[in-house]
């Protein structure tokens, strides 16, 4: 789903804005600080219901704002909307006119990507940033994710509250691993589905922009493959309760992405691990639109940097060829000119101190 229209107010050092993008690409130009990156701050806030540069969306606020007013009317002539008051603790989230009190609805709204320095945290990061990946994607082609997801912490909560208690209910701590591995299996069966599915298209993805003979990813359940995970909480009881929590489960699942048998981000220079994680999101993208018809939204923070011309060339020609909507931030004008297939609608947008401005369309 397209955004047809973006209205921003009080978002850090930009003025308010008003913005008409394309369907296709969507280039921000501009020097470092000039804004270019909070743009794409206000667009994620308004798909995920938070930030990806602080934990705190007061912090995005503008100094001399009282509030961040988020707007955006998508293709199909729907309506989104996120409101952060400095003195407010909630958000107000706004969907079709009417007030949402979930953020997976707007998820569900506006499906996207992030592409900048974060996203190196796939491959270099702990298991957290992967588990993520893999249950965005889960969440948006798998029927019934959310009543699974929200079944597994529900358990998972009440199990380490009663290994933390001085005396175990045991009665209580059997009925809540039950329901642990209950909705467990029915995680890691919709995991493994999807990874059934996005394991081929990420290897063709991958071989277009990197060829990596010998990268391997995998999906690791987060317990023992050869046990049942009923068994392993029922003799791990006594270890899981000097640590205090749950050792084993779908909340230590993790992908493991390797290289000739090592870890790919010992063996991957820089600018290939960007590849890499860039064929994994758009990877994601793809499935979604093969399996809903959905296209994915691109979000891709200063896309020329740890990149040569060639790799630009081919990963501008991979965006254009998903017939999607990305919004582009780079500080070279001339780094993505000319790079896209002559029927991808193309607009430039110029950020200086903050005011946003068109510039062209190719």
């Amino acid at each position: 789903m397209a955004i047809e229209r973006l209205a921003f107010s009080g978002l850090r050092n930009l003025e308010p804005l008003e913005m008409r993008p394309q369907p296709g690409i969507n280039l921000i130009l501009g020097p470092n600080g000039s804004g270019k990156t909070s743009l794409l701050e206000g667009i994620h806030v308004l798909g995920m219901g938070r930030s990806f540069r602080t934990q705190q969306l007061r912090h995005a606020i503008a100094h001399d704002q009282p509030a961040l007013t988020l707007h955006a009317r998508l293709s199909g002539d729907l309506a989104l909307g996120v409101r952060r008051q400095r003195d407010a603790s909630e958000l107000e989230l706004r969907l079709g006119g009417e007030r949402i009190a979930r953020l997976a609805q707007l998820a569900e709204a506006l499906p996207l990507q992030l592409i900048n320095p974060d996203a190196f945290r796939l491959l270099e990061g702990g298991p957290a940033a992967r588990r993520e990946f893999l249950d965005w994607g889960v969440f948006h082609v798998k029927h019934g994710f959310m009543e699974v997801w929200k079944g597994v912490r529900r358990a998972l909560k009440h199990r380490n509250a009663l290994l933390r208690h001085d005396r175990i209910d045991r009665r209580s701590l059997d009925s809540w691993e039950h329901e642990l591995v209950r909705w467990s299996e029915c995680l890691d069966e919709l995991r493994r589905a999807y990874m059934d599915d996005f394991l081929p298209v990420f290897d063709e993805t991958l071989k277009e922009l990197l060829p990596l003979p010998g990268l391997e990813l995998r999906y690791s359940r987060g317990w023992d493959k050869r046990r049942p995970l009923a068994e392993l909480l029922h003799q791990g009881r006594d270890t899981d309760r000097q640590m205090g929590f749950t050792q084993q489960g779908p909340q230590r699942a993790d992908l493991r992405i390797r290289l000739k048998r090592r870890p790919a981000v010992e063996v991957l220079s820089r600018g290939q691990q960007k590849l890499v994680v860039s064929a994994m999101k758009l990877a994601q993208g793809r499935v979604l639109e093969a399996m809903t018809g959905r296209t994915c939204l691109y979000l891709i923070d200063d896309l020329p940097a740890e990149l040569d011309a060639g790799h630009r060339e081919m990963f501008c020609h991979w965006l254009s060829c998903l017939d999607c909507q990305a919004f582009i931030t780079s500080v070279e004008p001339q780094a993505l000119a000319g790079r896209w297939r002559p029927e991808t609608p193309v607009a430039m947008f110029h950020v200086k101190q903050g005011r946003l401005e068109f510039q062209a369309t190719e």
